[in-house]
């Protein structure tokens, strides 16, 4: 408690913090003529900016505030849709931009002078920082600080209301009795009033976790502490490397008394810390990094791709922007897309033809991606052009290209002879530099060969060297076919072939890109299910990205690892020409591998109130686990539910799976708040495929709608996985623990 009351003082005494506490008068830009004047000050909360209008109206509230938890990032300079456009006529350095997680618009600011703005950029990224630190310690910590700062007379005590308002602003609900019963045993001092010692004492009490007491007391022999071969024997059952020099690694990391850490010893409190870590969590660490082999063709990947990237929100009125594109790649998508049609002046613009979305310049977006396209994967970018312009605007757009992206475009083949295979995604054109292909389809209900050549410039045409668009005519000549040509399905058709000659697709798959976008009835930008796509060997299945779901948990879940680079090896069973596996009939063949898998949800921690609006809400938690993959393993099942708990509910509910296909699964885990007179609300969830799933005992962080952390809400869970499928890390861990315990 005292190393966290420093370091929060620590941060508030910063330099940078205290300037944007003292406040500072800024401009608002959205436009060249919208442009208002804003005072903005961090609150004594140390989290809260309020933005408050120099000018109130009565139509417009007049303050605004935002927690520095929301925000995703802040930007330096003109790197915003609207302060690129102002770029030159104010000084950049003066400029930032707050960029905020989920739908909530970006804010830009010009600040009177580059000291003021360089204050306030830093300020943010140490409070980010400082908020990331807090999230990361044990639930112990900042409950403590919580009940303190509950401490209404300043008195150094809190009374049994205080306690228990203060549980409730947490989201923790405990019943009468209980409460009062662990209040009367804290207060030792037996004046109705906790001091600061039997704070602690209530604290312990209440944090409890019964649940991982007891897999402590299992392994400990003496029910105090974890010797170095116990805590061997724990890693060995869990899976892990059960090495003596493993085991001595995790005692120094994570024990924090003295005394044990010196006699080699883990105490419970080590235990805890160690369980609620990343190193225990339920995704395989090791594919935290890019650990496949990256020398393929492009054409077995599964590649991360979006649809209509330039859009906000609907397909029909919302704006277009380059700000998507950003999102989108810091997200490791490989394949963006951009509608382009004349634009005045002689310059392409961007936008979802014949609607009323607003248009984008296309050179703004190229300079857009040529920034951000290599930030968060080194390999490949595909843009996928739908091309609606004039030939002489097509003239345009290849000396855009060429221009701003430089030496990263690639703008012939890599090599001399025929090609037999698409280029791997390790492919290099420049010694420093990643490549980037460029694809462009036209629209889809022109696929007509004279009048393609016909419209289009040689300038653009030469640009489209691996992924040439063509129409698909038929799976007969498909082997025969260039491997670099590439067809694109609506995500009707081509649940169509996969249902109606599914083995075929596969094939096709296996050598050509095949790309599937949503239906055109999808005005409101929803989405398809991905999964039976990728069942089908369809590399680069294209969702709108702006809408938040199950098919983008999915999508998030697919790509989580091989480092998050946008690039996934598809099982081998999807790769080869010859194959044989229909995703529509599993009953054997390649990729059947009959696994049982049993999850066992033990208890949650620390989930978020969902009616904020109403103090006394308590969550009543459910929690699903979801199994997608082909259609004869696609399952789901549900724990009971916890009534007024959102705190530390526990289920101890045993949910058991078989699965088929195991290498094409991927496990979904919700929670849900249930609702006795309407649809349960979402309160978070987290998906990753099979093979990155570890066995035995682990914590599962949840993530937020949007795809961003939920910390500190947890899942504690235990992983079984029986049959042939075990995970192929799992088992190289298995075969690590035996040689080593046969060296021990």
């Amino acid at each position: 408690l005292l190393l966290l009351c420093a370091a929060f003082q620590g941060v508030l005494d910063d330099e940078n913090v205290r300037a944007m506490m003292h406040g500072s008068s800024m401009v608002k830009v959205r436009s060249q003529k919208w442009q208002k004047s804003r005072s903005l000050r961090l609150l004594e909360d140390g989290v809260t900016v309020w933005c408050e209008s120099t000018k109130s109206s009565r139509k417009a509230k007049a303050q605004q505030t935002f927690s520095v938890t929301e925000v995703e990032c802040v930007r330096e300079g003109c790197q915003s849709e609207a302060l690129r456009r102002l770029s030159g006529s104010v000084p950049e350095n003066q400029c930032f931009t707050v960029v905020f997680r989920g739908a909530r618009k970006s804010l830009d600011l010009l600040c009177p002078c580059e000291e003021e703005a360089r204050r306030w950029v830093q300020g943010i990224r140490t409070l980010k920082d400082m908020l990331s630190w807090l999230l990361s310690l044990t639930p112990h910590t900042w409950i403590r600080g919580y009940l303190r700062r509950a401490d209404e007379n300043d008195d150094g005590k809190m009374s049994y209301d205080e306690v228990k308002r203060l549980l409730q602003m947490i989201n923790i609900d405990l019943n009468e009795q209980y409460a009062r019963s662990l209040f009367k045993k804290a207060d030792r001092s037996c004046d109705g009033r906790l001091d600061h010692v039997e704070i602690e004492e209530f604290c312990r009490d209440l944090m409890r976790r019964p649940e991982l007491d007891a897999v402590f007391r299992h392994y400990s022999g003496n029910g105090c502490v974890l010797s170095t071969a116990e805590l061997r024997d724990f890693l060995g059952d869990q899976g892990e490397d059960a090495s003596l020099i493993h085991a001595q690694s995790l005692i120094r990391t994570y024990e924090l008394n003295d005394w044990a850490q010196n006699n080699q010893f883990m105490t419970q409190n080590g235990f805890t810390v160690y369980m609620l870590s990343q190193e225990n969590d339920v995704f395989n660490p090791d594919h935290a990094r890019v650990h496949q082999d990256m020398t393929r063709p492009l054409a077995h990947y599964f590649i991360s791709s979006s649809h209509n990237t330039y859009l906000t929100k609907d397909q029909v009125t919302s704006a277009s922007s380059a700000e998507p594109y950003i999102r989108a790649l810091n997200q490791g998508c490989r394949c963006v897309e951009l509608d382009c049609w004349d634009g005045d002046k002689g310059e392409p613009v961007i936008y979802h033809g014949h609607t009323l979305t607003s248009k984008v310049p296309f050179k703004e977006v190229i300079e857009t991606i040529a920034q951000y396209a290599f930030k968060a994967s080194p390999y490949p970018l595909i843009l996928s052009l739908e091309n609606h312009c004039t030939v002489e605007q097509q003239t345009v757009m290849a000396r855009h290209l060429r221009t701003i992206l430089g030496k990263r475009l690639l703008t012939k083949p890599l090599k001399d002879h025929p090609l037999k295979d698409l280029p791997s995604p390790e492919v290099r054109y420049t010694p420093l530099s990643p490549a980037l292909y460029s694809s462009f389809s036209h629209v889809h209900s022109v696929f007509l060969a004279q009048a393609v050549s016909s419209k289009l410039s040689p300038e653009l045409s030469e640009l489209v060297v691996y992924c040439r668009s063509v129409p698909f005519r038929g799976f007969q000549h498909s082997a025969q076919k260039p491997p670099d040509e590439l067809s694109s399905f609506n995500e009707n058709d081509a649940l169509k072939h996969i249902k109606d000659t599914g083995k075929l697709f596969v094939r096709h798959n296996s050598r050509q890109l095949s790309r599937i976008y949503p239906s055109g009835q999808r005005l409101q930008s929803s989405n398809y299910d991905p999964q039976d796509m990728w069942n089908g060997g369809c590399s680069m299945v294209a969702l709108n990205f702006q809408t938040p779901g199950e098919q983008m948990d999915l999508n998030q879940g697919r790509f989580l690892p091989n480092g998050r680079c946008g690039y996934v090896l598809k099982p081998s069973f999807l790769c080869s020409p010859s194959s044989s596996f229909n995703p529509e009939i599993t009953g054997g063949g390649p990729g059947h591998i009959p696994t049982q898998l049993t999850i066992r949800i033990l208890s949650a921690q620390q989930l978020p109130k969902i009616n904020t609006d109403k103090p006394n809400s308590i969550v009543d938690p459910q929690v699903w686990v979801e199994i997608h993959g082909v259609a004869i393993d696609n399952s789901r099942d549900k724990t009971h539910r916890i009534d007024n708990n959102g705190f530390n509910p526990r289920w101890d509910s045993t949910l058991s799976f078989q699965l088929q296909v195991p290498e094409l699964a991927l496990v979904r885990f919700v929670v849900e708040d249930h609702d006795h007179k309407a649809k349960n609300d979402f309160v978070g969830q987290y998906t990753l495929p099979f093979t990155s799933l570890r066995t035995g005992y682990r914590h599962v962080h949840l993530l937020k709608a949007d795809g961003s952390s939920l910390s500190p809400s947890t899942l504690f869970i235990h992983v079984k996985v029986s049959g042939k499928g075990v995970p192929i890390k799992t088992m190289s861990e298995r075969m690590a623990l035996a040689k080593s315990k046969g060296k021990a």
